[in-house]
């Protein structure tokens, strides 16, 4: 998903990359219902069970603004159950429901609305190890995005020849907003197949692999689109126009060719054809860095849409409208790019966890600003981050935790504390060992980089990443990780001179340990001081002086206590 805004300028450096553009809480913050929100602690009668291969057969109707079709979830039940329950948006109809048990022939079932949920009988308790099919024939009106991509809904826009440009987006709110699923991090489709019916002449660019187009003789036509890795429900997107392509083969780090196409408008062709080379620069970065691509057996997509921007699973969602951004790229491609690895190979159960999602993707965008122009352009873009930081609330709630409360409560925390969450780590351990823990994040063995059969998706908890980085680095880090991200509170740098000694203390909230080491610029050259036990006493004479931590490497709040002689510098 998206950033907040922030561009700073350092003295004698490059202006930082810029974030996207999200304001960390609406002007007027609306009030969300039941389906408008995704996460938070899961339904018993849903944990109940697990979903498979899905199958969404459609028909759009851009004149009602209206939509109308088949949704079919294969599921296997984990623990007894009598109803299966599925989410979905009140705002429609369904006219029936039939249910296929253990393979055999499928039967009308009855099913009641409770609220936002659709509660299917299945004739009795089904015992674990049960296979069931349902299929929901459903339609109406689906809700509209005001603001896409932060209100969630369909877009219904139009191109400048007037003809439909429709995508969906459903982050926050969940995909139940247009079709019956189980709207909740932790259980992903392990499939999925989407049969979309459209007006000619748009196209249909959705997740996967278009297997065919079906024209059906009446002035519209069927896209078949299929994925056949797990993917997330809000990475369910539909984006329909009357598009044309640009496209090329990409040669992965692994050797093998990646289809990439990049679906634009007839006007935009000629911006599209001269961003498609730096789409391709944008994923050898990460290749390089993270591992290889990994839905390469499929495709990379990006998709021009009427809304900024999204990270739909081999289907990005681009509405920077070619503007690129400070240091020369195109920021909005590049962030949402990241995610095919933070969010979509490496998924959080909970989305208490999602800083791993945003944080490490806006955390990428600085190594990039790195990598073209330098440490001045690293640092810049990480403290233009620093500037949002709130330190209100703790980065990973204490309890699971729903999309929605994240966004309210949160904001841009997620990204930017997040992003300097990792930016510390790696002054901790070195960029190295930084890097290591990154790609063993997301591919937690070789094996797991070689493989093309979805297998190398899978969940995470923050717990996880705190696992990973003590793994690569031989080191418990816990006391860090825990103070940055379970409590908001910042630790306070204290120096004085005591005698002939100048003393320097962490101070922290009810003294929990902080050993963090600090550096230390003296006549030009820095060194790095190590604390154990949270203070260090120098002589007084030779870094009295002293510029304390120069290259703003940790997040605290500083103190100086008034001192003779003066010209400390935190």
């Amino acid at each position: 998903m998206l950033a907040g805004l922030g561009v700073l300028l350092l003295a004698g450096c490059h202006s930082a990359p810029v974030p996207p553009a999200k304001p960390a809480v609406p002007a007027a913050k609306h009030v969300r219902t039941a389906s408008e929100d995704s996460g938070g602690v899961l339904l018993k009668e849903q944990a109940a069970y697990d979903v498979g291969a899905c199958e969404l057969d459609l028909q759009i109707f851009p004149e009602k603004k209206s939509i109308a079709g088949t949704a079919t979830l294969e599921v296997l039940v984990r623990d007894p159950l009598e109803w299966l329950v599925l989410d979905l948006d009140p705002r429609f109809s369904v006219a029936q429901v039939r249910i296929r048990t253990d393979g055999g022939a499928a039967t009308t079932a009855a099913f009641e609305w409770r609220g936002a949920r659709l509660w299917l009988y299945l004739g009795g308790s089904k015992p674990a190890g049960t296979k069931l099919v349902a299929a929901i024939d459903y339609g109406g009106v689906p809700q509209e995005a005001v603001r896409a991509p932060w209100d969630g809904g369909f877009t219904w826009s139009k191109t400048k020849s007037g003809q439909p440009w429709i995508a969906t987006t459903c982050e926050t709110e969940g995909a139940d907003l247009w079709w019956p699923c189980k709207d909740h991090p932790s259980d992903k489709p392990e499939s999925f197949t989407l049969r979309i019916r459209v007006p000619e002449p748009l196209v249909v660019a959705s997740n996967g692999r278009l297997v065919e187009v079906v024209p059906h003789g009446d002035g519209t036509r069927t896209y078949h689109w299929h994925t056949a890795f797990p993917i997330s429900n809000y990475n369910i997107a539909l984006n329909m126009g009357p598009y044309e392509t640009v496209s090329g083969p990409y040669r992965s780090v692994t050797g093998e060719t990646i289809p990439v196409t990049f679906w634009v408008l007839p006007e935009s062709r000629t911006a599209g054809e001269k961003l498609f080379p730096e789409m391709l620069a944008h994923l050898n970065f990460y290749e390089r860095v993270l591992g290889p691509y990994p839905f390469r057996t499929e495709k990379y997509g990006v998709v021009e849409t009427p809304h900024l921007g999204m990270e739909h699973q081999s289907i990005i969602a681009y509405g920077n409208k070619f503007r690129g951004g400070p240091l020369g790229y195109d920021w909005l491609h590049h962030h949402e790019l990241g995610h095919e690895w933070w969010g979509n190979l490496v998924t959080v159960s909970d989305w208490r966890d999602f800083w791993i999602h945003e944080g490490l993707c806006t955390y990428m965008q600085a190594l990039y600003a790195e990598e073209r122009e330098g440490p001045m352009a690293y640092h810049a873009a990480i403290y233009a981050d620093r500037r949002t930081i709130k330190n209100v609330t703790a980065v990973v709630p204490a309890a699971p935790t729903s999309q929605a409360a994240i966004e309210d409560t949160l904001g841009n925390e997620v990204y930017n504390k997040g992003s300097w969450v990792v930016h510390m780590l790696r002054y901790l351990v070195g960029k190295d060992t930084m890097l290591t823990t990154l790609r063993r994040f997301a591919y937690p063995t070789e094996a797991a980089e070689r493989s093309t059969d979805g297998s190398a998706c899978h969940f995470v908890t923050t717990a996880d990443f705190i696992r990973t980085a003590n793994q690569v680095s031989g080191r418990d880090l816990g006391w860090f990780f825990n103070f940055y991200l379970f409590q908001p509170k910042l630790p306070k740098l204290v120096s004085t001179i005591e005698g002939d000694k100048l003393v320097l203390r962490w101070e922290t909230p009810e003294g929990y340990p902080f050993p963090m080491p600090l550096e230390i610029e003296v006549d030009g050259k820095t060194e790095r001081i190590e604390m154990p036990g949270g203070r260090a006493e120098l002589s007084a004479a030779k870094y009295g002086h002293a510029r304390l931590d120069p290259n703003l490497w940790i997040l605290k709040e500083s103190r100086l206590i008034d001192v003779s002689p003066p010209g400390l510098t935190p």
